[in-house]
């Protein structure tokens, strides 16, 4: 999916745009903000962007924007346990209520695309795991 830049909204005192990168940070925090979200997905781009140092709030989101409406592509890491079928529907249903509640556009799809799954890792071993470790490793 392609970003498109919307067209004008005309108001009797000027024009209103809404750029479409701003649709995808927003479409990207509100994916984030869904319990049983990782992290975005953004491929190869966002990855340099990150080592560059700068925080890319539209990694993992796509958007195609008209003058009334949007369709949203997001892709997402979900971490281990959790219902991917129910984290990707409170996904789409936060999407498109936080786009259409900040935009006015309306939001003819929120297409999730799962493209990993993260195990947590435990910070430190238990005092036994320690123990068994060491007598391991010589």
């Amino acid at each position: 999916m392609s970003t498109l830049a919307a067209d004008y909204e005309k108001t009797e005192i000027g024009t209103i745009q809404i750029a479409p990168e701003v649709i995808e940070v927003i479409a990207g925090l509100a994916t984030v903000e869904v319990q049983g979200v990782a992290g975005m997905s953004g491929g190869f781009g966002g990855g340099i962007a990150e080592l560059l140092g700068r925080k890319n709030l539209s990694k993992g989101v796509k958007v195609e924007v008209g003058q009334r409406e949007a369709a949203i592509d997001v892709s997402i890491i979900v971490e281990f346990g959790n219902r991917i079928p129910e984290v990707a529907s409170s996904i789409q249903r936060n999407v498109k209520q936080t786009i259409e509640s900040m935009t006015g556009l309306s939001v003819v799809e929120v297409n999730v695309h799962i493209h990993d799954v993260q195990f947590k890792t435990p910070d430190k071993l238990a005092p036994q795991e320690e123990e068994t470790a060491v007598l391991r490793v010589k």
